[in-house]
């Protein structure tokens, strides 16, 4: 099980967290549903920022996410989309009703037996789930050193374990696609971004306040970043895609 403390750190996140954390790549999106389907659920969706991307891919939209204030900020940005407050473990749609299940950057979160579960009952016979991380260049030192900060045990930043690229019960072995991509970032919603973060987010004030001195101080030090207001951050979305068996 996930860390509780961490996970409900996110709760009332909401703008913050849609204003500084990373989008997603099209490629990543293709990667899940590479054709049209008719129904596709967003599960632990947060502010949508991989739900926008279901909405040309399908004909009907479903975000389930546990915080109502992350709820919020997604009906604002896309109000066609259906939204529930509910959970991994006990997810408000029907046996067998839709097509794709989609997890960004939230599986490691769940109950991974009882969320499985859940996600197979309401997946059509052969339906697909694509699980989705977005995390550092292992060659951006940079990048890499403020991960640390956050991350210590993590040396190549938030990526998929063993329970994840393991066969998930109730689905084939799946298939691996990874995608590299970069975005233009200014300095200060580099740091932002950080504070959006669980580690961030569940500090003291005092553990906070040195955890940002330490990013600034990687930024000061590294030349790629040292005195400039934005730099180009680049990223790799992994991706996998199962299908119910």
């Amino acid at each position: 099980m996930a860390d509780q403390t961490l996970a409900k750190s996110f709760l009332n996140a909401g703008e913050d967290y849609d204003r500084f954390r990373p989008g997603f790549p099209e490629a990543a999106a293709d990667a899940v549903l590479p054709v049209h389907v008719s129904t596709a659920l967003d599960l632990g969706a947060g502010t949508g920022k991989f739900t926008a991307l279901l909405v040309p891919r399908a004909d009907r939209v479903v975000a389930v996410e546990p915080s109502e204030q992350m709820l919020a900020v997604l009906r604002a940005k896309l109000p066609e989309v259906e939204t529930h407050v509910g959970a991994a473990e006990s997810i408000p749609a029907s046996d067998s009703s839709v097509d794709v299940v989609t997890v960004a950057q939230a599986f490691h979160w769940f109950d991974r037996e009882v969320a499985c579960a859940e996600i197979r009952r309401v997946l059509v016979p052969g339906g697909t789930l694509g699980l989705l991380w977005n995390h550092l260049d292992p060659a951006c030192a940079w990048d890499r050193a403020c991960t640390r900060v956050a991350h210590p045990g993590l040396t190549d930043g938030l990526k998929a374990d063993d329970s994840v690229t393991a066969t998930l019960p109730g689905f084939d072995e799946p298939r691996f696609v990874q995608v590299p991509w970069q975005e233009r970032i200014t300095r200060a919603d580099y740091i932002s971004r950080w504070l959006t973060v669980s580690s961030f987010l569940a500090a003291s004030d005092d553990d906070r306040a040195s955890m940002v001195a330490e990013l600034e101080h990687v930024l000061d030090d590294d030349p790629e970043t040292a005195g400039r207001d934005a730099f180009d951050l680049p990223q790799i979305t992994d991706v996998y895609v199962y299908r119910a068996s």
